[in-house]
């Protein structure tokens, strides 16, 4: 009975890191933390910023947690979309999802004074925090990191031959059909100083 406990437990775990992963790669860094930086050179952001450093913690809490909980369920909503076979629904409601998080991100970090000024936050807050520090600290996700660092160094020496070789390939497709059309041009009575 302790096996299947450990077991679990550790399917748990590997669970939780696959999201974790599949987040943090994917999502955060390649879609969502652009998103957030060019959100953060807006100007429109800039003035948004000066406002919403004046406006009262307790409204500023009420709109943080309705952004969050609105991106949370909307995360929810299309995993499920995609369990029921309706995937490009979830993956179109996911991808609307993005830029509204990355949005949550930037007002987070830029009122996060305020918004911490509540026992119950900062205390939620620092929970995550730990939770994800167990996370990383985890030989499994130490394990699948390296394993996926790997795998994005074995994709990248992949792409570069890829590209190598297709630019190789399209160069002499160039000179094919450079020489092609000088052909045609002569063909037609015409010199190449034309």
């Amino acid at each position: 009975m302790n096996k299947i406990f450990r077991k679990f437990v550790a399917l748990i775990q590997y669970v939780l890191v696959l999201i974790y992963i599949l987040f943090e790669e994917l999502v955060w860094e390649g879609i969502a933390e652009p998103i957030y930086d060019y959100l953060a050179q807006l100007r429109i952001l800039q003035r948004l910023e000066r406002l919403i450093r004046r406006v009262n913690r307790y409204l500023l809490l009420v709109i943080f947690v309705a952004l969050f909980g609105a991106v949370e369920l909307a995360g929810i909503t299309a995993g499920v979309l995609v369990i029921q076979g309706k995937g490009a629904y979830g993956v179109a409601l996911y991808a609307m999802k993005v830029p509204i998080a990355a949005f949550t991100f930037w007002l987070f970090k830029i009122s996060k004074n305020k918004l911490l000024s509540f026992a119950w936050f900062r205390w939620s807050y620092e929970k995550l925090l730990a939770f994800m520090a167990w996370l990383k600290a985890l030989p499994i996700y130490r394990d699948t990191m390296h394993k996926l660092h790997r795998l994005k160094e074995r994709l990248g020496i992949l792409v570069k031959k890829l590209r190598a070789l297709w630019g190789k390939k399209r160069s002499d497709w160039k000179k094919r059909f450079d020489r092609l059309y000088l052909k045609i041009r002569k063909a037609m009575g015409r010199g190449r100083n034309d």
